[in-house]
């Protein structure tokens, strides 16, 4: 049991846990906001390197669930539909990684949190926002850009897709299967840059690995309220939570 704690006194264990419980159960209703709400809980008590390794299996564990959960017939489907955008990130990543460094924290949360913030708020507004379906082509591949992009430096990729998602009207179990595909790949990248730096080895494994169970548990929970959300409900709370995911990038800069 000491293994799985990573040194942790029991009551930090615990919450830990119970964190992991509400990000799973978060990801299960809406299908995305697992990472933001750990690291978001963790911050508070955890160190960062522990924070961010906590994270990564059952983010990786959570999205494999959710990208299969309707067999895969319908995961490859999602692939060849969304593969402009799968292939825009996963080039954009590895072009911009390298300039994680370089790039303010502070100006890159602020480009894509305020603008997050203000298209997911008008869409709660009731403004439409849809994209043209002549246009749907070059605005997948121009938001695949900026999801990697983004994502390379950051590690944030999640929002410039649920923008591309809720504008083309994705219905509700294609816009969590979509998420699921695509956050499953970017995780399998999260993994492997980790176990390269050495932030992924077995002491901070065997934590993350603890936070699985909770972590699926909460999503089992998360996908029967999904099942009972109509269409409309699902939208208004996924839009919803991305607001909140913009304004926490903008705190995050801020602050």
């Amino acid at each position: 049991m000491d293994m799985f704690m990573a040194g942790l006194e029991p009551q930090a264990f615990v919450a830990a846990l119970a964190i992991a419980l509400l990000a799973g159960f978060v990801k299960g209703v809406v299908g995305f906001a697992m990472p933001m709400i750990m690291v978001s809980g963790f911050a508070m008590f955890l160190p960062k390197e522990l924070a961010l390794a906590g994270l990564i299996l059952p983010t990786l564990v959570t999205n494999i669930s959710q990208a299969f959960r309707q067999g895969t017939g319908s995961t490859k489907a999602t692939v060849v539909t969304y593969h402009r955008f799968l292939i825009a990130t996963l080039v954009c990543i590895a072009i911009s990684a390298p300039f994680a460094e370089v790039i303010p924290k502070t100006l890159y949360l602020l480009l894509l949190g305020v603008p997050i913030s203000v298209f997911a708020g008008l869409q709660l507004l009731g403004r439409s926002l849809a994209i043209k379906l002549q246009h749907r082509v070059r605005a997948e591949w121009a938001l695949g850009v900026v999801s990697g992009l983004y994502g390379g430096v950051s590690g944030i990729w999640g929002p410039p897709l649920l923008v591309f998602l809720l504008s083309t009207g994705a219905e509700k179990a294609e816009s969590v299967r979509a998420q699921g595909v695509i956050y499953l790949i970017s995780a399998v990248i999260l993994l492997a840059a980790h176990l390269a730096t050495g932030l992924a080895n077995l002491h901070t494994l065997a934590f993350s690995a603890a936070l699985c169970v909770p972590g699926m548990i909460g999503m089992v929970l998360g996908n029967a309220v999904q099942n009972r959300l109509d269409q409309k409900r699902f939208r208004r709370w996924t839009q919803g939570l991305l607001v909140v995911t913009g304004l926490n990038m903008i705190r995050q800069a801020l602050v």
